[in-house]
Formats: C-alpha cells, structure tokens, sequence
C-alpha cells in the first residue's frame, strides 16, 4: 500500500467536466532558460514548459506526460531529458550536453494531466478490460472455460493459488472435468471501458503525442574544452544507474555512469558467455534478448522443446563453451490472443526460488508490458514477491548475477486505456524503487528506447544490440 500511495500522491485529483481546460500542447511554450551563444560539451541545457489549457489559460496544477529528448540526426545522436514537475504547471527538463554539433530539442505532451488522472482511476478500478479463455482438457475431451484474476463466485470456481505469495489466479470449472487440467490459455481485449465518452476523447490518435513549441529549435555544441574525456569505469553490478543513463552515438548506446567492454566480434561475445548458465524470465523483449543471442553466437544450437501455439520456454545450447541459455515466460497474465502452454508457467520469484545460483549462474528479469492493463496493485505484489525471493538467493548464492531490464517504450495506437506508455513509466518507477537496495545492474530499456525513438514494444535489432552490449558487460 505504500508504494501505491507514493504513485498515487503524483497522479492530479482532478475530473474531467470541460475538454476546453485540458492542457493543450499547442498553447504551451518552452523556452530555454540557460541561452548562450554556443555550448560546450558537458554543458548543462535548462528547458522550462508552461503549460496552458485550450481557453490558453496557465495551467494550475501539474501530472502532464511529457516526453523530452535532444537528437542530432546525421550523428545518430540522441538523449532523453529529465521532466521535473513543479505541480503548478511549469516543468524543467534537464538535458546534458555529450556531443559536438547542432542539437534539436524535442519536447513532447504524450497525455494531459486530465487525461493521467483518468488513465490511474481506470486502471485500478477493476481486471475487465481483459479476459482469459482457458482450455480444460479430460483426454479426448476439451471444454473452454472463462478465467481471469477475479470471477463471479456465484459458480464453480477453479482456484489456482499460490498461498505463500498471495498470487491467484481462476477459471469457472466445466461439469465433470478436473481443475488440474487446465492445459491452455488465450487472451482478448473485453469491449469495456472504465473511461468517461469525454475522457475517451482525450486519447483519440490525433489528440496525443503533441510537440511543445520551443523558442529554439536547437543549440550548437562545441569541444570548448578539446581535452580527452574523462575514463569511466567499467559498467559493474551493483552500480547505481541515473537517469537519463547514456546518450546515442554513431547509433550505439554509451551509458554516461560507467564503460561497455567492446564485443564487436562473434569470438568476444562467446568468450563472454562461455562456461555461464544464463536463464531470461519475463516477457517478448527479454526473449528478443535470446533469440540476439543466439543468432550471433554460432556455436548456440536451439533445442527444439515442441511448444505448440505461443513460445512460452526455449532453450538453447553450446556444449563446446558450456553455454546454456533459456528464456521462460512469466505467468499470467500474459496478454496474448494465440493460446500457451499453461504447464510451462511459473511466477518468476517461484522460478527464482528453484535456481542454486553461483558463480556461473545470470539471471535477466523482465516483467512489466503484460500487466498494463491490470491494476498496479497486481504489479506491485508481484515486484515485492519477486524482490523477496532475490534477497534469499542472495544470502544462498551471492556470487549469482542479476540484470534487470526495464521497459521499451511503445506505441499504444487508439487503446491508451490499456497500453499506454503512462502505465510503462509508473511501473519503471515501482521497480527502481523496490530494487534500489538489492546488488543488481540495470539495463535501462526505457531510457534507451526514448533516446532511439522506436516506439515498438519490440525494438529494431540495433537497439537490442546496444542493451546486449550493457548486459554483457555486467555478465563479464
């Protein structure tokens, strides 16, 4: 409960009654605060926003989304800003200047303030928005049966809990078949709404994600200094990672905090993973982590485990450098409308619990795209159960290494509601507030995914490439 309040305590508390006093981008202004003539690199850049309504009144109160990033296009060059939220209306973005040449700023009201307080209250009102169809199999007999988080108790309920973790999840039970045998599940998006006809109007495509206009469109940055930069350390776990955490250059990725090993060559990258047993729990995006790994390893040979419908467990191995990789699934929900496997799940923190761990042992952890459209609540207990079961592989095998991968931004289309980057942002907080005190690295997805620009739940291969050369470097 606490850390919801502390998400909460940022949300407005405010209704919608009039769209004329929604903040409204075109109406807004940003000006830079700091201006000079030419910056240096290293320089501070100071951006201020006011925001004001569609009637162009200033906005009283704060909670707007807004995304900030600089580019330099024919430099491959990119880095996110930092929002600071002055719940008045005005906001600072601080942007750290890393590379030569002219800067575009980019400034971006993603969801009103009218429209964050709408997206937090539909959110935690229920578990509607999507539904499970589950598959309940008696040998040549299958029924198909209604389950989900919460169900009418009115009926025959199957109930699948995990008492020590407060996890449950439930299927109404067919007639004469046995709840152990639940065998599949699919999901789909139920036609409901907890938003208001006017609210739903805020997240309609051309009313969101709209720039700010700036009184600079740029600045130019120049080496005044001409000295070699400073040697970072090399990227360690256990090391805190700030935000923003790295910039874009030449199209890789360069954490400002510490130093990525160079892994340009196949022969680098499997020396690295050499002798390791590195298990991927999560979602897609930490899968695309080993389906990158094993295609550019070529001693990696996947074993084919005959998962029929949606992967939901791969495996893949080098028995000359004694690499062995796997990627399992977290458990529900997972939001999915080709069905999976149901046997092949377990809660991460259960999968944690059955690890030795040690030396040779990675964890890579990703949770977070499949829980948008649910409560935080759920969200929250599943990062604390997760959180506990780290610290007891921590007093069993403290040698064992642990990344955790953030979320990529996406593009959530016409369904806010569900998918919205808002919810990805509140969950990338909860994380880094729950694990700050664990030795674990981060592999900031989010900060990297705003700095690219790919809005794509599953982001292109370059992308990949940079948080694999993150994740190796904690590894080795």
């Amino acid at each position: 409960m606490e850390i919801f309040n502390r998400m909460s305590a940022m949300i407005p508390n405010i209704t919608l009654t009039d769209l004329d006093k929604v903040s409204s981008a075109r109406r807004s202004r940003s000006t830079i605060l700091n201006p000079k003539t030419r910056y240096c690199v290293g320089d501070k850049l100071l951006v201020q926003i006011e925001m004001f309504d569609n009637f162009g009144n200033k906005k009283t109160y704060g909670g707007d989304f807004i995304k900030a990033r600089i580019s330099t296009p024919n430099l491959q060059a990119a880095a996110s800003g930092q929002v600071e939220d002055f719940n008045n209306g005005t906001y600072h973005v601080h942007f750290t200047l890393v590379w030569e040449g002219r800067v575009y700023i980019s400034i971006v009201l993603y969801h009103p303030s009218e429209g964050i307080a709408a997206l937090w209250r539909a959110r935690n009102k229920d578990y509607g928005l999507i539904y499970f169809i589950g598959t309940i199999v008696n040998g040549n007999q299958s029924v198909k049966s209604e389950c989900g988080f919460k169900l009418n108790s009115d009926k025959n309920i199957c109930e699948y809990r995990n008492e020590k973790d407060d996890e449950a999840f439930y299927c109404y039970k067919p007639d004469s078949l046995n709840c152990g045998s639940l065998a599949y599940l699919q999901s789909f998006n139920r036609d409901l709404s907890f938003l208001t006809p006017l609210e739903k109007f805020i997240f309609k495509r051309e009313n969101t994600a709209r720039e700010i206009p700036k009184n600079a469109e740029y600045v130019d940055v120049d080496n005044c200094n001409m000295s070699s930069p400073l040697t970072l350390e090399q990227c360690k776990i256990g090391m805190e990672s700030p935000f923003p955490s790295g910039f874009v250059l030449q199209n890789s990725w360069n954490p400002i905090f510490c130093s990525i090993s160079n892994f340009t060559t196949e022969e680098q990258m499997s020396s690295c993973l050499s002798d390791k047993m590195i298990s991927f729990m999560g979602d897609s995006t930490a899968r695309q982590w080993f389906t990158y790994l094993l295609q550019t390893s070529k001693g990696l040979k996947n074993f084919d485990l005959h998962r029929a419908g949606m992967e939901t467990l791969m495996v893949a191995i080098d028995q000359k450098r004694n690499i062995h990789l796997q990627w399992k699934k977290h458990s529900h929900p997972i939001v999915a409308s080709r069905f999976y496997m149901v046997k092949d799940d377990a809660y991460v923190h259960e999968q944690i619990d059955r690890i030795a761990g040690g030396l040779h042992c990675v964890i890579v952890i990703c949770l977070g795209q499949h829980f948008r459209p649910f409560p935080v609540q759920l969200f929250i207990r599943r990062v604390i159960n997760l959180h506990k079961a780290l610290s007891h592989l921590f007093l069993r095998s403290p040698d064992t290494k642990v990344i955790i991968k953030t979320e990529n931004t996406r593009n959530d289309g016409n369904d806010a509601e569900r998918f919205s980057d808002f919810h990805g942002y509140i969950h990338n907080l909860i994380v880094k507030d729950v694990f700050r005190n664990l030795p674990v690295a981060v592999v900031d997805a989010w900060d990297m995914t705003i700095a690219y620009n790919t809005n794509n739940v599953h982001s292109p291969e370059h992308v990949i490439k940079s948080q694999i050369h993150m994740f190796l470097t904690y590894i080795c």
